[in-house]
């Protein structure tokens, strides 16, 4: 399970990575946002994503899309509150690319923070790691 050290994470799954690192602190950061190695691994095959437009006021942990497999729909919450900057248009036609690049080319969006201090909130890498550990038992 590869759970990168530079990221924040959400106890739903999603990560967030800013652009100059945790705690870049220039008042205006974007970060990216996507769904952990776990939880692509839990869905299975990815066939779809339903993605929020740019321009979309996002509330940090509330719901801003959903997620299909071959398994399940699940809901996407976004770790941070802020508004949608660009959806990854590659995911409309390539949804698996979340299951083949979690952290690379399967990022759902980029969102600019309305308050860094809420990536204090989230997860660290190795906190998310004894969670998701904990849930598997």
């Amino acid at each position: 399970m590869i759970i990168p050290p530079d990221l924040r994470y959400t106890k739903e799954h999603e990560w967030v990575r800013l652009a100059d690192g945790p705690s870049a602190g220039s008042g205006q950061a974007i970060g990216t946002v996507g769904i952990t190695d776990y939880a692509q691994d839990q869905l299975g095959d990815i066939v779809y994503v339903s993605l929020p437009e740019a321009g979309k006021q996002l509330t940090q942990l509330a719901v801003f899309g959903e997620i299909e497999s071959v398994k399940a729909v699940s809901e996407l919450y976004s770790p941070v509150t802020g508004k949608v900057v660009e959806p990854n248009q590659a995911l409309t036609d390539s949804p698996e690319l979340i299951n083949e690049s979690p952290y690379e080319q399967g990022w759902l969006m980029k969102v600019r923070l309305a308050d860094e201090s809420e990536i204090h909130k989230l997860l660290t890498a190795e906190q998310y790691s004894d969670y998701i550990e904990r849930e598997g038992e």
